[in-house]
């Protein structure tokens, strides 16, 4: 076969290539047509109306990846306030905890509000504060909504699911942390473990300091894991670090806490960190 002919087939070999390359390869989808969401494996959504509250509420559930697989295992739990912000963020939080082995397998479960464009901060300041205030409507519903918790929520999980109703735990921040102190010193066999970021410990006037003060006048143990964190540079540093003190200056028996205040960082951005640092401590002996 003579040079210039071997040549002229080569290249019409590499354009058919190339050609069949472009045929087989997936067009691009059009910009009109439904794309699908972005989902988190492993999760689910379960809707709960509670008589104790008379709100509705969406039940955000992450099992463990492997729960499927192990039928006599049974998993901690953790309860986490605010759902619709913080259930995505304790998702990865926890996925990289668990990849690194500071934390076991858990059932995560995030407690929100269902129904259509729920006004989430008119309805958390409802449910997780324990007193009313004027000019806050609603507020004052936490013991009905820790009755929902105990009586309702509980019974819905560890029923359902493999739940450790031994190994609970309890998360939430600003108003979900005041909720998280409130119901540790209401009824702290409920939960194994606290974990409260910048717990709003001034609102009715400092009632985090009195219910604290209320216990320690009728108890000289408080056999929990308390894990308390504050950022740097928010308004509530100063009041949650004198409530930091206030507890640990009481040398409760069986009490294991630790602080954190979370250097350079405000309300809200101190969340990653304080969820990450709380669980490892709720869990460092697992």
């Amino acid at each position: 076969m003579a040079p210039l002919f071997r040549t002229h087939a080569f290249i019409i070999c590499i354009a058919l290539s190339l050609a069949v390359s472009a045929c087989t390869r997936q067009a691009p989808e059009s910009p009109s047509s439904p794309l699908p969401n972005v989902t988190i494996p492993d999760t689910q959504v379960r809707t709960l109306k509670s008589a104790a509250t008379g709100r509705i509420y969406g039940i955000y559930i992450r099992l463990p990846a492997e729960y499927a697989q192990d039928r006599g295992k049974t998993y901690p739990v953790l309860y986490v306030l605010d759902g619709q912000w913080d259930f995505k963020l304790l998702d990865s939080i926890y996925g990289g905890l668990h990849y690194d082995k500071f934390v076991p397998e858990m059932i995560i479960v995030g407690i929100t509000y269902a129904g259509t464009s729920p006004d989430y901060e008119a309805l958390r300041a409802m449910d997780y504060t324990p007193t009313w205030v004027m000019g806050i409507a609603g507020s004052g519903d936490g013991p009905k909504f820790l009755a929902f918790l105990e009586e309702e929520l509980f019974p819905l999980i560890e029923a359902n699911y493999r739940a450790d109703a031994s190994e609970r735990v309890l998360m939430g921040s600003s108003f979900g942390g005041l909720f998280t102190l409130y119901a540790m010193f209401t009824e702290p066999d409920l939960f194994g473990g606290y974990i409260a970021a910048s717990p709003a410990v001034q609102y009715d006037g400092g009632v985090a300091f009195e219910l604290e003060a209320e216990y320690a006048d009728a108890h000289q143990d408080l056999p929990v894991r308390l894990f308390l964190a504050v950022g740097e540079r928010e308004a509530l540093a100063r009041p949650v670090e004198e409530f930091m003190q206030v507890v640990s200056g009481r040398g409760y028996g069986g009490l294991q806490m630790e602080t954190l205040v979370v250097e350079g960082e405000r309300h809200a951005s101190n969340k990653p960190e304080a969820f990450n640092r709380g669980l490892r401590f709720i869990f460092q002996d697992e």
